[in-house]
């Protein structure tokens, strides 16, 4: 069993005791001592994919079994509520995917699930097949949806943190963070290679939305002379100023990586204005969703691993409306409307750092 510490009420999380940590006592098979009442869940993935959902995915199934309950997968996130797509899953339903990317259970955002209407729908959906509570592995998006389940028809949920992006407030990695970082720092090495071979200066653009992590860790995993960060303003002129700086030093390539913000390609505005103002013809290379694909690395399967089955642990113990994350080697639980109303912002050290290094 988990215990909780006292909430720390401002920063809007609670923190499973040191004690007792990540040690999971799962019922005897068919054992129903947390159910509380709680026979059937189900488990969906919402929104953008990241490697590390199917870990999360078998995690969740698994526990939720040796505990004694039944688990439905539902296919298509939130459309698969409302179309009625539901899937009995058993232990051998989610063997062979922990290495696997992308979602057995597929996924997807839904318009239509926004509108209350809809939600009312799909609330009824739930409860006519006898599904209980819920497991949403997603983002903020999703975990909105989630909230509103709750607050509007009192669906129990618990929420996993799945997105590359890493921009859920209160847990410092989400489920394919570490994958994408990874995806992208093997690319930008390669593209160092060319760079060096040809005395070429390169814009690397980053998946991440209005996160900038994504983009911080890779440049500073990489070597990048600057990152952009749509939270850290840079202008052209000072970027102009630091590859100037690089080249008087004896630097003859140079790479930057750049947050693709809310408009995907503005790489190409970057390097477009570095050329008015240099003459350097700046290449430019956008990763885009080769950073969602490929096999889960080891961080990511165990993370996933166990927010899976704390997630269910919580949800059959009672707790609804909740997001459960990692902060400092511990599991925590997250509100969803803190986890989707606070900002998470890109480290300035990692910035800084990076600058100091790529001299």
């Amino acid at each position: 069993m988990i215990e909780l510490e006292n909430p720390d009420h401002k920063s809007g999380f609670f923190i499973f005791s040191r004690r007792q940590t990540a040690i999971y006592h799962l019922a005897d098979p068919g054992g129903t001592a947390y159910l509380g009442g709680m026979k059937k869940i189900g488990v969906l993935t919402s929104g953008g994919d990241a490697p590390g959902m199917n870990a999360g995915i078998r995690s969740v199934v698994r526990t939720a079994i040796s505990q004694g309950a039944e688990v439905v997968g539902i296919i298509g996130g939130y459309s698969g509520i409302l179309e009625k797509r539901f899937q009995d899953m058993n232990l051998r339903s989610v063997a062979n995917i922990i290495q696997r990317g992308g979602t057995i259970l597929k996924t997807g955002r839904s318009l239509e699930f926004m509108k209350p209407e809809f939600r009312k729908q799909a609330a009824e959906n739930l409860q006519a097949a006898g599904i209980e509570g819920l497991v949403c592995i997603g983002g903020d998006g999703s975990f909105r949806g989630a909230h509103a389940l709750w607050q509007e028809h009192q669906i129990p949920v618990t929420g996993i943190p799945g997105t590359i992006d890493n921009d859920i407030f209160g847990t410092e990695n989400t489920i394919g963070f570490d994958t994408a970082v990874n995806t992208a720092l093997e690319c930008i090495d390669k593209i160092r290679d060319t760079a060096a071979s040809h005395d070429r200066l390169f814009i690397v653009e980053v998946m991440g939305r209005n996160c900038g992590l994504i983009a911080s860790h890779v440049g500073l995993a990489g070597g990048a002379e600057l990152i952009f960060a749509p939270d850290l303003v840079i202008t052209v002129d000072q970027a102009v100023e630091r590859i100037k700086a690089g080249m008087n030093k004896g630097k003859t390539s140079s790479i930057l990586v750049a947050a693709e913000g809310q408009k995907p390609g503005r790489a190409y505005d970057l390097a477009e204005q570095i050329r008015k103002k240099t003459g350097l013809d700046a290449k430019v290379c956008i990763l885009g969703h080769i950073q969602r694909g490929g096999t889960p690395t080891a961080n990511d399967r165990i993370l996933a691993s166990q927010l899976g089955a704390a997630a269910v642990d919580g949800l059959l113990k009672g707790e609804r409306d909740v997001m459960f994350g990692m902060q400092g080697n511990q599991i925590v639980k997250v509100p969803f409307e803190t986890a989707t109303t606070q900002v998470k912002s890109t480290p300035k050290e990692y910035l800084n750092l990076a600058n100091i290094l790529a001299n």
